[in-house]
């Protein structure tokens, strides 16, 4: 690209967000009209040209039926970030080049940015970074809620690798306001991703889209460009390390002034103090703002004994919108300096709320913790890079599965809905967050933040060797760990209860998962019959043998699940009458032909994924249910995956794919833009096997009904929806844990 023309997109990218669509956009002024595209192109805009001048465009080729190919002159397609404009008084159509470099050459732009832009990199370092004392980093992290677990699932694995950690199976952990242990915030959060109706991104294979730069600075004024318009720092991202915050802590160029402002809070009160704290802390801001200042460092390093850290999502959403309603947030760059936040939905819903830039300091200072006491074997400095690419990578991950593509136009997006927050809490400090279910109010929110505070701050003297971090429990079972529905105990009875036949056995494991009264996991464990009411006579309820053809096993892929567990599942349902589904994973062949003594070993669903992964015309035939995965309750929103070490030579024959080899199937939406290409889809499966039936699975998420409307226009004649707590073969935890609802 020219220099000139890249130093104009450069200058409006510190004034505006950009557009990632899908959007095709037309204009005119009388004289003039033009079209242009999305960033991304996702939206298909074609035209034809005729030999008497006539101009067609339109979404799909063939909307005007009655042109004679003979007098067409020339077609052509709208390409993502071209221009195409009609000049009516010329009587032409005006290149993209010409257009831009009108504009372009119009102003100075490359010099303004010479003059004005500064890069991070080229700030002068700082005296020193804030450290917290060795033998203080126990204290915060039990202050902030570490577990052992955080760090050798999440924390370990992210700074030995680069690579956000991934898990396998469900989430059969209580939600957040139903647990009886004390959570973040960030956890009553859950991502919402996009399924038909707009593309999830693949930020793997579409990296030349996918931008993390930030500014930082003051806004200028859009319609009144100038050079101070581009008088902003630029990062490359916007999570930084500690010598990174303290260049900017100690930043004297003209134009920028930098101040630090404590989020705490009384720890003798609830709340109300975290209430009045968070008030005195937008006042602070207010004033800050009328000195000058223009980065507002927010933190929380100076917590002790009396001073508690305020929530730091809390603050970022609240604070956030506070100065939107004082019409000052762009006059500001807000930055958190959060010993909370140390994974990726962390940060991914502090950037989502508005935060422009986040530094994690307790993460930095449990790597070198960790390395102090061997449990990582890894230089400091290579281990906060591999951390902080990670994360960043995961940040990107998380914005992909919506759609979004830069940072710049995540940030403030609130691209989340919340289960089980307040109305009044949310009004306040997350306004426009869908909450469709009440819950925790401002008091809990403090007294989870005060349980952490008093366990790291205890009235009483305890030795150093005595103190220790709570083993966490969420990702793996332990004793005095996060509650799972399929625990120890529950396991061994269905184990017992198959092993010995045992009817009542069985009885009793159905009542562990089914009652949830001892322990509250899920929504539909509060539920209760009403009153009393009169059974329905047993001779108006169906037959056994006529329910059991409705039971259906979940999508299960052979490499997920071993051959012979995935045989089992499919000769029990076809016993019954019932439909076992393959999953993603493709099915061996010859299991459509019967076992000696009648079993058929064959899936009645056959599960049709963006990968593709084993799908073949015999494949399809000898289904008798189509499922088209449009996403599923462990990994909404991306494609599925499986490590390399689990694609044996017989799992990899079956999905036409090579042994060692891991598969990331691309995001669902490469092939699917919009209900029409999943009708077409649909079009296309039932022409592949007419007596098939053709289900369309969605992931639970506020506004699912309207998408669920789209599938049944498409023809789908079965939808499933999916919950949050489906299970995977492999995921990012980040998705198995805090995506869908």
């Amino acid at each position: 690209m020219n220099e000139d023309k890249k130093a104009f997109y450069e200058f409006h990218a510190c004034l505006m967000e950009p557009w990632d669509g899908p959007a095709s956009i037309t204009f005119s002024d009388g004289q003039m009209i033009g079209a242009v595209l999305d960033r991304n192109g996702l939206r298909p805009s074609r035209y034809y040209v005729t030999e008497d001048d006539l101009v067609i465009m339109a979404s799909e080729v063939g909307v005007v039926p009655d042109i004679d190919p003979l007098t067409v002159v020339e077609k052509g397609r709208l390409r993502p970030g071209r221009m195409f404009l009609v000049d009516m008084k010329e009587g032409r159509i005006v290149p993209d080049e010409e257009v831009k470099k009108r504009v372009y050459s119009a102003k100075p732009y490359k010099q303004w940015l010479a003059d004005n832009r500064v890069f991070l990199k080229d700030l002068p370092e700082a005296k020193a970074p804030k450290t917290v004392e060795e033998d203080r980093i126990l204290e915060r992290q039990i202050a902030f809620g570490y577990t052992y677990e955080d760090l050798r699932m999440l924390l370990g694995p992210t700074a030995s690798t680069g690579v956000q950690p991934i898990g396998s199976m469900g989430n059969d952990t209580p939600l957040a306001v139903l647990s009886e242990k004390p959570k973040h915030l960030y956890q009553y959060f859950k991502q919402i991703f996009a399924q038909v109706t707009n593309p999830a991104l693949d930020c793997i294979r579409e990296e030349l889209v996918t931008a993390t730069e930030t500014f930082l600075g003051s806004e200028g004024n859009l319609l009144q460009p100038g050079p101070k318009s581009c008088r902003m720092i630029r990062l490359d991202h916007p999570i930084l390390d500690n010598k990174q915050l303290a260049k900017l802590r100690e930043v004297s160029l003209d134009g920028f002034k930098a101040i630090t402002l404590d989020a705490l809070f009384p720890a003798d009160q609830g709340g109300e103090g975290l209430d009045a704290a968070f008030d005195a802390l937008c006042a602070k801001a207010d004033k800050a703002i009328e000195e000058g200042f223009n980065l507002l460092i927010i933190s929380d390093r100076n917590i002790d004994a009396k001073n508690a850290a305020m929530p730091t999502l809390l603050v970022m959403g609240g604070l956030h919108h506070y100065l939107v309603r004082a019409g000052s947030r762009t006059k500001v760059s807000i930055i958190l300096e959060t010993g909370e936040a140390r994974e990726v939905h962390h940060f991914s819903t502090l950037i989502g709320y508005g935060a422009d830039a986040i530094n994690p300091y307790m993460a930095f200072d449990s790597i070198h913790r960790m390395i102090a006491e061997n449990m990582l074997e890894i230089d400091f400095d290579k281990a906060v890079y591999n951390f902080l690419k990670g994360s960043i990578k995961g940040v990107v991950k998380t914005m992909a599965k919506m759609g979004i593509s830069t940072v710049a136009s995540y940030r403030g997006a609130q691209i989340f809905e919340t289960i089980g927050l307040g109305t009044e809490l949310v009004e306040k400090y997350f306004c426009g967050t869908s909450s469709r279910c009440e819950g925790s109010d401002i008091e809990q929110v403090a007294e989870e933040a005060l349980i952490r505070h008093r366990e790291a701050f205890p009235d009483r003297h305890i030795d150093a060797e005595d103190r220790a971090l709570d083993s966490g429990g969420v990702f793996q079972w332990r004793s005095d760990g996060e509650f799972h529905l399929f625990n120890p105990e529950t396991i061994h009875l269905l184990q017992k209860a198959v092993r010995t036949g045992s009817y009542e056995v069985y009885k009793q494991y159905a009542k562990k998962i089914n009652d949830q009264s001892e322990n509250l996991s899920t929504l539909r464990g509060l539920m209760k019959f009403r009153g009393s009411r009169t059974p329905v006579p047993i001779e108006e309820v169906e037959t056994i043998e006529t329910i059991m053809k409705r039971f259906k096993t979940g999508a299960m892929s052979y490499g997920s699940i071993s051959q012979e567990a995935h045989e089992t599942l499919a000769i029990a349902m076809n016993r019954i009458g019932g439909k076992s589904n393959t999953g993603e994973g493709g099915e061996d062949p010859a299991r459509y032909v019967r076992d000696k003594n009648g079993d058929s070993r064959n899936s009645a669903i056959k599960q049709v994924a963006s990968g593709r992964f084993g799908v073949t015309s015999q494949y399809l035939t000898e289904a008798q249910e189509i499922q088209i995965k449009m996403a599923q309750g462990a990994k909404p929103g991306e494609g599925g995956q499986l490590p390399g070490r689990k694609v044996y030579p017989w799992i990899a024959r079956v999905r036409h794919s090579t042994p060692g080899v891991g598969l990331i199937s691309p995001p669902p939406h490469h092939d699917i833009y919009s209900i029409e290409d999943l009708a077409q889809l649909i079009f296309d499966l039932k022409n592949a096997n007419p007596q098939a039936r053709i289900n369309v699975k969605l992931v639970s998420e506020v506004g699912v009904g309207t998408i669920a409307a789209g599938v049944a226009k498409g023809h789908a004649d079965v939808i499933l929806i999916s919950g949050h707590d489906g299970g995977t073969g492999a995921s990012p935890q980040t998705s198995i844990k805090h995506a869908g609802l």
